[in-house]
């Protein structure tokens, strides 16, 4: 899985849309896409995954109620390879450890959510400071799958922009029957009732 990939695939989209040719497989690909990065942007966050582990850099901030330095970190569900360093010095080498902390929300894996925070504990070696970018984390970002919640929500989003192509100026329905209805440039209602347990507040440099 990729970064910020489409949450649904083209024949999943166009089962929803009860489509069985092929004749609009570019234009319902297109809306899966703007259907899948509106599901972006109302959540705060991604749904895919880095293809490799890769390095990332964030910013600790010191937790006055926890009274330990956080270290907001994108969304993140495995551990393999994980490793966590501090640019002590300002060199940009990122040379130093931190070798003793804990992975938050405590309980994210076992309810199938990422952990979004590090909290560095005072038996690390290596304690960060507030420098901007001066962690370095080493690993896989993102979801290890697509949550259902998700996929359906785009597939909906998907649904709604296809429908756009029957009333280009906004208007669905006809003033002769009474059943003219202006489609408000926003996501779906259901859409966005779907995904908000999903939305992500989060301060990650």
């Amino acid at each position: 899985m990729a970064w910020a990939p489409d949450y649904a695939t083209l024949a999943e989209a166009k089962h929803f849309v009860r489509v069985d040719d092929s004749d609009d497989d570019v234009e319902i690909q297109l809306a899966l896409t703007a259907a899948s990065r509106a599901v972006d942007r109302a959540t705060n966050r991604q749904f895919g995954q880095s293809a490799a582990p890769e390095d990332r850099f964030y910013t600790a901030a010191w937790d006055q109620k926890l009274r330990r330095w956080v270290i907001p970190i994108d969304d993140l569900m495995t551990v393999s390879g994980l490793t966590v360093h501090y640019d002590t010095d300002g060199s940009g080498d990122y040379a130093d450890m931190i070798d003793e902390y804990q992975l938050r929300p405590v309980n994210a894996a076992a309810n199938g959510r990422p952990w979004t925070e590090i909290v560095v504990l005072p038996a690390s070696s290596v304690t960060p400071g507030g420098t901007e970018g001066g962690v370095e984390v080493h690993g896989t970002f993102g979801w290890s799958a697509v949550p259902a919640t998700i996929k359906q929500a785009t597939l909906l989003q998907t649904s709604r922009l296809l429908s756009r192509r029957d009333s280009p100026f906004g208007v669905a329905g006809s003033p002769e029957n009474g059943s003219e209805l202006r489609l408000l440039p926003k996501l779906d209602p259901d859409v966005a009732l779907t995904v908000r347990p999903y939305y992500r507040w989060w301060g990650a440099a």
